[in-house]
């Protein structure tokens, strides 16, 4: 793995055993994360997002492929082995008040990683980067001696926030971090994400299903559908040509702020549902649902490929596809 990338994960699978098959949460993906950036992963719920980002953690084993990071291929670590390079990916979750133990107070909970990784010294230094590191998110020390449940929920996620930069990671996992919150709560932390980004050089995942947060928070952005990446490229390819009919459905599934372009812009609509993950479409796996898929579509799984430069879809008709789907009268 180059030094120029903080992880990488190289065909990646991930399925779960079920009567019958195998639940294909996550199914060939291919990425790299590098240095200072923010890769937003964006798609559905059950597009297999959360798990892409749990098995970079090694919080779930892959069944094929590699993970690597901080240098080091990790997909067959024990999790013993596992502890040393544990403090340098670290993970901010959807739901502050399931991830923080009840039982413990907010100073407990941010000092778990110094005591687990034997960081900041005796018990009165660590006592000290607590108080740091609370201040560092935007809350007051004397917060600490409290429990999650006195805490508003952008509270608790700051106190996550604080919790995942103990450990000095290199890179952090943010998986729907805001999707929790309210919409003003929701601003107020990625602002926060982002000067720490900028302070401490950091480097994210972001996964979220919100667009427009994706957009706002990221560098790069890969677009998921059932287990798979379908587009990568940056905020600004991706949003001004999309070039898979799915990222494109996405896109005009984004409300217009103005009710007048809102009541005559033009809608997207897919037809059916999400097939199952435990028996995929053959080929392309949109085109159960894609209005401008061919018969072709059917007989071959696309690879993702260069559409211009370092914007790549995973469609036979890239572009194509997008312009005849917007040309289509909506229903």
């Amino acid at each position: 793995m180059s030094a120029e990338v903080v992880a990488e994960l190289d065909d990646l699978k991930v399925w779960f055993p079920v009567a019958g098959g195998a639940v294909r949460a996550v199914d060939g993906v291919s990425l790299r994360i590098h240095p200072g950036e923010t890769l937003g992963l964006v798609g559905e719920s059950g597009s297999g997002k959360s798990t892409t980002g749990l098995a970079l953690l090694r919080l779930v084993d892959p069944t094929t492929g590699r993970v690597r990071v901080a240098g080091q291929d990790v997909t067959g670590w024990s999790r013993r082995r596992l502890r040393g390079v544990r403090r340098k990916v670290a993970m901010v979750f959807q739901d502050p008040q399931a991830s923080l133990d009840p039982r413990h107070t907010v100073a407990a909970s941010v000092a778990e990683p110094l005591v687990v990784h034997r960081l900041g010294g005796d018990a009165d230094a660590r006592r000290r980067r607590v108080a740091e590191l609370l201040d560092l998110v935007g809350l007051r020390p004397e917060l600490g001696g409290r429990h999650p449940h006195e805490l508003s929920g952008g509270q608790r996620q700051r106190v996550g926030i604080a919790r995942a930069l103990a450990g000095e990671p290199d890179l952090i996992v943010l998986d729907e971090p805001i999707a929790s919150l309210d919409l003003s709560v929701q601003a107020q932390i990625m602002n926060l994400l982002r000067r720490l980004q900028r302070e401490l050089g950091l480097t994210y995942l972001f996964i979220s299903h919100d667009l427009a947060a994706v957009e706002h928070m990221s560098d790069r952005v890969a677009v998921m559908y059932l287990g798979r990446i379908v587009e990568t490229g940056s905020p600004a390819q991706l949003w001004q040509q999309p070039a898979h009919p799915y990222t494109a459905a996405l896109l005009s599934a984004i409300p217009e702020a103005d009710p007048a372009v809102e009541r005559h812009r033009r809608r997207i609509i897919l037809a059916g549902d999400i097939p199952s993950p435990v028996d995929p479409p053959s080929g392309c796996r949109f085109r159960t649902r894609c209005p401008s898929a061919r018969p072709d579509c059917a007989d071959t799984d696309p690879g993702l490929d260069p559409v211009t430069g370092d914007h790549r879809a995973a469609c036979l008709y890239a572009g194509e596809a997008v312009r005849e789907m917007r040309a289509t009268p909506t229903p």
